[in-house]
């Protein structure tokens, strides 16, 4: 299909696949005006999204200031940290009418969804990465996020 493309075609597709690796996303799909794009990277190693209890503190560069400022080392003693994959607004709950997706003190499953994080319209939702006990949430309904900052802490061995 792209060998049909024309030059001008071409340009928003490289967008696209810059946006793709800037943001370390695996899978971007976007419609406009009847014309569809899908685009797949796959890598052999993709960035964690939670820390393991041995990696208490995320190596985050790109890092707020007012999230690298929080009290975290202390609070993450046996805790795993959700970080954000990606740049964008962070949104506790699925619409603006809804209940959030977790409270602090929700027990949660593997999988479940937490948050959404919204990048160029795309809602991204963000799972648990284990089972545990939501103890802390980190950042703000409806703020700006960045790569790696540290979102939700859960103790992975709730008492119940």
């Amino acid at each position: 299909m792209l060998n049909d493309a024309s030059g001008e075609q071409l340009g928003p597709i490289q967008e696209l696949i810059d946006l793709l690796k800037r943001n370390n996303l695996t899978e971007l799909e976007v419609e406009r005006g009847g014309f569809r794009v899908r685009l797949r990277h796959e890598t052999g190693t993709r960035p964690a999204v939670a820390a393991s209890a041995a990696d208490v503190i995320p190596a985050a560069p790109h890092t707020r200031a007012e999230s690298a400022s929080m009290p975290l080392p202390a609070e993450t003693a046996g805790k795993v940290t959700i970080t954000s994959p990606i740049v964008g607004t962070f949104y506790r709950s699925p619409s603006p009418d809804a209940d959030p997706y977790v409270e602090e003190g929700d027990l949660v499953k593997k999988g479940q969804v937490l948050c959404i994080v919204e990048a160029m319209k795309l809602m991204n939702e963000i799972e648990s990465e284990v089972d545990g006990r939501v103890v802390k949430i980190l950042a703000e309904s409806t703020k700006p996020v960045e790569y790696g900052q540290p979102l939700f802490l859960v103790d992975p061995t709730p008492t119940s």
